[in-house]
C-alpha cells in the first residue's frame, strides 16, 4: 500500500496525464511539481510503475527521442458507471456538502465529477432535483472559506506530497501576532468546519496545528523531513473536543431532564460514555483535553448542564459565566 504522500503524488500524475492528449516525458512531469522535486525524477519514474501495476494502462512512446508516457485512449475518460437517476440526482443534490472545501484541489475535482453528473440528467431529471432541494435541505453550520487561500493549500499539499519543509508566516489567534515558523508539513486536516495544517513546529520543538486561514505566506525549502515513527496522528487529534489541543482529564457531566432529550444523541467525543439517571436526567464522562474550547462548549448548554468534576472545569466555567453577566 502507497504512503498517503505516495498517494497524492500519483493522484496528481493521473490528473496530469488525464489532461494531455499526446502523453508527457519524464522531464516534463518532474517540472509540473516545481523545483522541489527536481532531484527526484526516480521517484516519479516508480510512481509510474505503481500506477500502471494498478491497473491503469500506460503507454510509453519514442518521439524526437524522447520517451512519453500516456494513458490509453479509452482509459483518459472513465467508461460510463451506467448510474440510475435516482443515483445521478443523489449526486447532483450532494454538491452543497462540499462547499467547504472550496480553494482546494479536490473541491475542483469534485465540483467537475457532480457537473458530468448534472449533465447527464434529463431536464425532468433537473427539475426533480430542484423539487428535492425544497424538501431535503443541508445545512452546513459554521464553516470557514478558503476560496482566497487557495495558493496556500497547493503550497500546502506540495511540499507534504515532497516531504520537504516550509517556511511560513502565522498569525498566531493565542499570541495576537505574527510570527515566523519553519515547519515539517504532516497532514492537512478538516475538521469542525476549518482547515488544518498538521506538522513538527521548530519554533516550539513539537507538533504543532495550523489554521490554513493564518497562513500568511509560505515558501517551500529544499530541506528534506521523515516523519517521525513514533507519531500517530490519530492519537494526535482524538484528546481535542474539536481542534484545540491541551492536557488530557476526565470530565463528569450531568444533564437535566430537557437538555438531555437532545445531548443524548449526538457524538460529542468518541470517548464519551452515557448513563441514564431517574427523572429524564444523563451523566455523560469523557476523556478529553482541558482548553478553552471544552469550557465554551459547556457553557453552550446554559443552564441545563452542571459539572460534576473536575474542580478545575467547574471554576473555569463559573468564570467565563460571569464574564458573560458583568462583561469583565
Amino acid at each position: 500500500m502507497p504512503r498517503n504522500d505516495q498517494a497524492v503524488r500519483q493522484l496528481i500524475i493521473l490528473k496530469k496525464l488525464e489532461s494531455s492528449r499526446h502523453g508527457l516525458t519524464l522531464e516534463q512531469l518532474v517540472d509540473s511539481f516545481g523545483p522541489s522535486a527536481t532531484r527526484h525524477p526516480r521517484t516519479l519514474r516508480r510512481d509510474l510503475d505503481a500506477i500502471e501495476s494498478a491497473g491503469y494502462p500506460l503507454l510509453t512512446e519514442r518521439v524526437d527521442g524522447c520517451t512519453r508516457w500516456k494513458l490509453l485512449d479509452g482509459v483518459r475518460i472513465a467508461p460510463t458507471l451506467r448510474f440510475s437517476p435516482t443515483e445521478l440526482m443523489a449526486l447532483t443534490l450532494s454538491r452543497r456538502l462540499i462547499a467547504p472545501l472550496e480553494g482546494t484541489a479536490v473541491h475542483a475535482s469534485l465540483q467537475s465529477a457532480l457537473s458530468k453528473a448534472s449533465a447527464a440528467l434529463p431536464p425532468e431529471g433537473l427539475s426533480l432535483v430542484q423539487q428535492l432541494e425544497g424538501t431535503f435541505s443541508v445545512g452546513l453550520g459554521p464553516h470557514k472559506r478558503y476560496k482566497s487561500h487557495r495558493a496556500v493549500v497547493e503550497r500546502v499539499t506540495q511540499a507534504i506530497t515532497d516531504k520537504k519543509r516550509i517556511q511560513m508566516r502565522y498569525d498566531s489567534a493565542s499570541r495576537g501576532r505574527v510570527t515566523r515558523r519553519e515547519v515539517d508539513p504532516y497532514r492537512l486536516w478538516y475538521a469542525s468546519g476549518g482547515l488544518y495544517l498538521v506538522g513538527y513546529c521548530h519554533l516550539r520543538k513539537e507538533p504543532r496545528m495550523f489554521a490554513v486561514e493564518r497562513i500568511k505566506s509560505i515558501t517551500p525549502t529544499e530541506s528534506p523531513y521523515q516523519i517521525p515513527l513514533h507519531f500517530d496522528f490519530k492519537a494526535f487529534v482524538e484528546d481535542s473536543l474539536t481542534v484545540m489541543r491541551g492536557p488530557r482529564i476526565n470530565v463528569e457531566l450531568e444533564f437535566d431532564k430537557p437538555t438531555s432529550a437532545w445531548a443524548k444523541d449526538r457524538m460529542w467525543h468518541p470517548s464519551q460514555q452515557l448513563t441514564r439517571l431517574n427523572r429524564g436526567r444523563l451523566r455523560m464522562i469523557l476523556s478529553l483535553a482541558e482548553t478553552r474550547e471544552l469550557i465554551g462548549w459547556i457553557l453552550s448548554f446554559g443552564g441545563g448542564v452542571t459539572v460534576i468534576r473536575p474542580e478545575s472545569v467547574r471554576e473555569a466555567v463559573l468564570k467565563e459565566a460571569k464574564r458573560i453577566w458583568t462583561g469583565k
